[in-house]
């Protein structure tokens, strides 16, 4: 079966020296453009005539600062209207962080992890701030604001900052960019050795061994997530001690993370590498709603239009096989918005990274067949980021 879709990019197109120096290099956040997501925040901040907003959300903190604290660690940041942002950081400061101040605290006693550390970094925050919060503060909602109360004159001055920050998250800069695609490089090689080595009898575990061993190789270092669906006959699943059947579809949905930035595509393969002629018309139906994707999404398309065209296309080649969404955002956080799903109302806009994946699930299917790419919208279209081969 011929590859659908050639490869797109190389890592090596980057367009500036600095992102290029850095591909066989580890990855972080460039200071500058941390500053240039700071200033969109302190943006929204005078917009909606708040003072301040505190965050303790790891993705949030990386997202502004470049400091991604250990994951069995707390940290906060403050950023206000000014534009001044300060950092409490667990036990020591970072090395590098793009902020005005930082604060520590010590999440750790003798070696200890202490199980009260969101409070103290909170704590050690507001007195790097100067002991009290006053005016609107904005918080997540979502990440323990009540801690802050007692350091906020009045509660009814609290807004909530969850919505604002997943808008803003939404348009990547070049650094994110750098990122993602270190881990859509984990998943490629993840999809040639997953074709060398899937056939009859292969054991679910030792394909996710595996794939998993391979990823680590390519990143240089441990991931911080996976992907969720390693399971043979199955539309997915966490892998299970069992065996590939002759005549199977294997559906691998790879979602690893390169320092907390996600990649998220999927290939459908077939275990004997022959697939059936039904296997290989509903693969022809799921490839043509990624064309469709990839011929009409721009910025102001709306996601709902797209999923209900989407599914009527599915729908004629296999009526109700489709039963999940189109696909989402992705970035610090596996599902974002843009949401390709009925139950929200988003239009794409320039900057967003977005999956799509098609699929067809059946018992005849021997179960069924997902195609995922991922994406960035442009102001005429899209580029494509992923450029594995889509065969079966």
């Amino acid at each position: 079966m011929t590859d659908a879709f050639p490869a797109l990019y190389s890592f090596t197109a980057c367009t500036t020296p600095e992102l290029r120096h850095m591909a066989n290099e580890p990855l972080n956040l460039l200071p500058k453009l941390c500053r240039v997501r700071q200033q969109r925040v302190q943006q929204r901040l005078v917009e909606r005539s708040v003072d301040q907003v505190i965050l303790a959300d790891h993705a949030n903190i990386q997202y502004l600062t470049g400091f991604r604290p250990h994951h069995l660690m707390q940290a906060a940041v403050c950023l206000d209207a000014g534009g001044r942002c300060t950092l409490s950081a667990p036990n020591e400061a970072p090395e590098s962080a793009a902020v005005d101040e930082i604060a520590t605290y010590p999440a750790q006693w003798r070696c200890t992890l202490r199980q009260d550390q969101a409070q103290s970094a909170l704590d050690s925050l507001v007195n790097a701030v100067g002991g009290r919060l006053n005016g609107r503060v904005a918080v997540e909602s979502s990440v323990g604001g009540n801690q802050l109360l007692r350091h906020i004159s009045s509660s009814d001055q609290i807004v909530d900052a969850d919505h604002d920050m997943w808008q803003i998250r939404r348009r990547k800069e070049e650094d994110e960019l750098a990122m993602i695609r270190r881990a859509i490089e984990c998943t490629e090689a993840m999809y040639v050795r997953a074709r060398e080595i899937i056939e009859p009898g292969i054991c679910e575990l030792e394909v996710f061994n595996q794939l998993q061993s391979v990823a680590v190789n390519v990143a240089g270092e441990p991931l911080t997530a996976l992907g969720n669906d390693f399971q043979c006959n199955s539309p997915g699943g966490p892998p299970r001690a069992r065996k590939a059947g002759d005549g199977e579809l294997y559906i691998l949905d790879l979602g690893p993370a390169v320092r907390g930035y996600y990649a998220d595509n999927c290939r459908t393969v077939a275990v004997n590498g022959r697939p059936s002629d039904k296997q290989v018309r509903a693969w022809q139906a799921v490839v043509e709603v990624l064309e469709l994707v990839e011929s009409i999404v721009k910025p102001g398309v709306s996601c709902r239009a797209l999923f209900k065209t989407a599914q009527a296309m599915l729908d004629d080649q296999l009526p109700g096989a489709f039963f999940h969404h189109l696909g989402h955002g992705f970035g610090l956080y596996p599902h974002e918005a843009p949401h390709l799903n009925p139950h929200w109302d988003d239009t794409f806009e320039e900057g967003d990274c977005f999956t799509a994946e098609p699929g067809l699930y059946s018992t005849e299917l021997k179960a069924g067949i997902r195609l995922e790419q991922n994406y960035r919208v442009t102001s005429i279209g899209v580029e494509r980021l992923t450029h594995s081969s889509l065969k079966l």
